[in-house]
């Protein structure tokens, strides 16, 4: 059997979460953060859409963990991030560190913005 070892370049994947805070690049962010491959950071949650719009024409989809559910965004959220051509998935945060750590591996523009489980 081969396996193909997942590589990142010099972005940083999620490598774990617990309640109330998230592990990435060997460092811990406590709360609500945004998370890019440019870097890591607090978030000030759904009312902090500067944060995910400082991306625009870097990525090309948010996706929002919602903490340990599934949960919609708010519609001015939404809103204003597709007005700037930012795609908006939102899902439970683990599952939003999955998909992120998997499309970042194939090289995609993409970013997550975190609420702790």
């Amino acid at each position: 059997m081969r396996l193909t070892e997942i590589t990142y370049d010099s972005a940083q994947p999620v490598e774990g979460y617990g309640p109330g805070y998230f592990r990435i690049g060997g460092e811990v962010l406590e709360g609500a953060c945004l998370i890019s491959p440019w870097g890591a950071g607090p978030w000030g949650g759904l009312e902090d859409m500067a944060g995910p719009l400082a991306l625009i024409d870097r990525i090309d989809v948010l996706f929002v963990g919602m903490g340990a559910d599934v949960a919609h965004v708010p519609q001015a959220f939404r809103a204003a991030l597709e007005e700037a051509g930012i795609g908006v998935e939102a899902m439970s945060s683990p599952a939003a560190c999955r998909t992120y750590n998997v499309l970042l591996s194939e090289g995609r523009r993409v970013a997550i913005a975190l609420l702790p489980v």
